[in-house]
């Protein structure tokens, strides 16, 4: 797909792991397009994670929160954007458990109704994308073979995580079929790569291995999920906002199915350690076992397929946390001041 971007981007939440990517992806590969960066500034979010951008012309950052109708008003009216995409969102599964799971509720519940809100009142936006999460589906058992969730699979969250998005996704459903909102929904699988959040599980076990101490795994380890190179899913976000069918919605899968125990022993693997490093804790609540997406649909519609091999993308995911330990340490420093007492041992979501 060749086409360009052209006028104003709004990005919600583009501070983060996902989002920023996301913007540098579209920054270098559409000249023609300018990006205002809307983000809270919450403890997952850093300005510095586009540094290298950020004297750019074409960019521009907001500090707002998709939850308060008159900041989001003020910035759509000023920079009226002809595309909407929206990463803001409270996403650590561990979080909405045994912290504040209302604030789960305000951004990722009240934070979509507001941006459909103010997207029926902005005639000019072409395309609202809504990054979703594959959580929605709730879980497949270990022994259920090939069986992959589908876009018409039913809603079954498990975690008020995973509800809050659930909720987000109804919402544009129902703003797309009563008011014509042009919202396309997309659900992905695990994320990783280069400037994620050290609280999530990756970076986290690539921290601890660093630090000589274990790595925690809830319960036997044996939660698979589905893992996607941050840069295949920006990818894959790319094609829906240029062409998604508004009122659609599309999985975003590679096909990289490991478990939790598999990719710990890949980490110490890479660092010269033995499964001795690996610590069992006790199982999380309602703990998910297996996410599988079925992504045929945005295959088959919009060209999209995952070209990151896992085991060298993984392998240079690593490489990037071991020379950029300073960001790792600090992004470390200000989640430990958060809120120390939350574990921070299982899967949780990007």
């Amino acid at each position: 797909m060749n086409r360009e971007i052209e006028g104003t981007i709004l990005v919600a939440g583009g501070a983060g792991f996902i989002g920023s990517n996301f913007i540098r992806r579209i920054h270098r590969a559409h000249p023609e397009v300018r990006i205002v960066n809307f983000d809270k500034l919450t403890y997952a979010g850093n300005v510095g994670n586009l540094a290298d951008i950020a004297h750019d012309s074409r960019y521009i950052f907001v500090r707002g929160d998709v939850a308060d109708r008159g900041a989001l008003a003020s910035v759509c009216a000023e920079h009226r954007p002809d595309y909407v995409i929206n990463f803001a969102a409270e996403s650590h599964v561990d979080r909405s458990i045994h912290g504040d799971a209302e604030e789960f509720m305000r951004t990722n519940v009240h934070g979509v109704f507001v941006l459909l809100e103010t997207m029926r009142r902005s005639p000019q936006v072409k395309k609202f994308v809504q990054v979703s999460t594959d959580e929605v589906y709730g879980d497949l058992p270990l022994d259920s073979g090939n069986k992959k969730f589908v876009e018409e699979s039913g809603l079954r969250p498990n975690s008020p995580y995973a509800s809050s998005k659930a909720a987000g996704d109804l919402l544009c459903r129902a703003y797309f079929r009563t008011f014509g909102v042009p919202v396309v929904v997309t659900r992905c699988g695990n994320n990783y790569g280069p400037y994620q959040y050290p609280e999530k599980l990756i970076p986290y076990f690539i921290l601890r291995v660093m630090d000589g101490k274990k790595v925690p795994l809830y319960g036997d380890g044996g939660h698979v999920r589905d893992w996607v190179h941050v840069e295949d899913h920006c990818a894959a976000l790319e094609r829906c906002l240029l062409a998604g069918k508004p009122g659609e919605m599309y999985n975003i899968g590679a096909g990289n199915e490991r478990s939790n125990k598999a990719i710990a022993h890949f980490i110490l693997k890479h660092f010269g350690a033995d499964e001795s490093r690996i610590e069992f804790v006790a199982d999380r609540p309602g703990h998910d076992r297996r996410y599988a997406l079925d992504a045929s649909k945005i295959e088959k519609e919009l060209g999209w397929k995952s070209v990151m091999n896992f085991e060298d993308s993984l392998a240079d995911t690593i490489a990037w946390y071991r020379t950029h330990q300073d960001w790792m340490r600090s992004a470390w420093d200000r989640i430990d001041a958060l809120n120390p007492h939350i574990p921070l041992a299982s899967h949780t979501k990007s």
